[in-house]
């Protein structure tokens, strides 16, 4: 997927020109409004920057939040304006930033049309628009019409065919990616074309279901796969054992036969954990015991990975030059049963300073490296969950896809 991005934009190209910049800050916010992790802000900081040192007039765009509703007056409310963004971005950027009450229409333009070079538009909620889900060519055509060229740094949505990923690159050219997105299609297409052996990819979070499509891919790939978090029961009940009251998908289990056969049948070292912690409910006070996975009593669930299977883990880990992790090990969000995910970053840290390529790939895994204060000591922090599942899964990204070819 070899596509155009802004190094290969001169500083010509961009002087004066109005740049259409398709950002993720959809950030979260507490019950006051507040940012509470401004990540993707700075995430975006490098493209936008190198704009602005270049000259070239900033208009980004984004999401923020699920509004709901038929139409753009239904759907405006003031919890999903992109005022604190606005706010913070100015912050970390140094410079003020601009924000508009609409991302198309005459007060857009004719704020558009008073940008210096330089200068920084911030649009408002493009998902205020139905039609940016719906990808209606008029509504990225408007979108369109106030730039001369797009940089799409957004790999949260890149898995979507919008109007604000796809749609307006048929009116923009060129339209390159953005550093973001450059940087995590270098770290996640190099993992699964062409990555620097033992490959392993350690796999987590609640069910089977949601992951199934990328252990099915990754079994094609890896030389090793560990599975952790609460899918493991589905696996342990397959093979005819007790687990309790774990979470299990009934109707799964024949499917998790077959992922441990093909596995089998690969040569992939396939690893479950050997021992569980397991509390008699699901609250961050229960009572807790760590059992074999074999002795799980009937009444308790597995909320964690043991210190056993930590320490099997990590001796397998010991010679892999390329990890993949997505989905925690447990309940991490629950201090009790953080261990086993702490534990994982930990080793994952260590591991990065000998030379492996540790690679966070979204979601949840990039929240349990974040709170264990790891992120700064990975190779790369992907800042996409479905779209980075995706692209381990082999699939085309439209909003990649829609980018010109290098």
């Amino acid at each position: 997927m070899s596509k155009k991005t802004l190094a290969n934009l001169s500083s010509a190209d961009l002087s004066g020109k109005r740049v259409l910049v398709r950002v993720d800050f959809n950030v979260p916010v507490d019950d006051q409004g507040k940012i509470t992790d401004d990540t993707r802000i700075r995430a975006a900081l490098p493209t936008i920057q190198h704009l602005t040192s270049n000259d070239a007039k900033v208009i980004l765009v984004s999401h923020f939040g699920r509004p709901k509703g038929d139409d753009f007056a239904a759907r405006v409310t003031d919890k999903f304006r992109l005022n604190p963004v606005g706010d913070r971005l100015a912050e970390v950027l140094g410079k003020p930033v601009v924000k508009t009450d609409d991302c198309i229409g005459d007060d857009v333009a004719a704020k558009v049309a008073a940008m210096n070079n330089g200068d920084v538009l911030l649009l408002e909620n493009v998902r205020f628009h139905p039609e940016e889900e719906k990808n209606t060519p008029e509504f990225a055509k408007q979108l369109a019409a106030i730039a001369d060229l797009y940089v799409n740094d957004a790999f949260g949505t890149a898995h979507r065919a919008h109007a604000s990923t796809e749609g307006v690159t048929h009116y923009l050219k060129p339209s390159v990616a953005g550093f973001l997105i450059e940087k995590e299609l270098k770290y996640l297409q190099a993992a699964v074309d062409a990555p620097v052996r033992p490959l392993a990819a350690i796999i987590g979070g609640s069910k089977v279901s949601s992951k199934i499509t990328v252990i099915e891919a990754l079994l094609d790939k890896v030389n090793k796969l560990f599975i952790g978090g609460g899918m493991i029961f589905t696996f342990y009940k397959a093979r005819g054992l007790s687990v309790g009251k774990s979470l299990v998908e009934e109707e799964f289990l024949e499917l998790a036969k077959t992922l441990e056969a093909k596995a089998k049948e690969k040569g992939v070292e396939l690893l479950l954990p050997t021992d569980v912690v397991i509390a008699d409910k699901f609250a961050p006070d229960a009572d807790s015991q760590t059992v074999s996975v074999e002795s799980i009593p009937d009444g308790w669930m597995g909320l964690d990975i043991g210190p056993d299977s930590v320490k099997v883990f990590q001796a397998a880990l010991g010679d892999v030059k390329t990890v993949i992790w997505n989905g925690p090990m447990g309940v991490f969000e629950f201090p009790k049963f953080a261990v086993g995910t702490d534990a994982i970053a930990q080793t994952l840290a260590g591991l990065t300073k000998t030379g492996t390529t540790t690679i966070i790939g979204g979601g949840d895994s990039v929240a349990a490296v974040e709170k264990a204060g790891l992120a700064e000591q990975m190779s790369h922090i992907s800042t996409g969950g479905g779209a980075s599942l995706e692209l381990l899964e082999g699939k085309e990204l439209p909003g990649i896809a829609a980018l010109d070819n290098a």
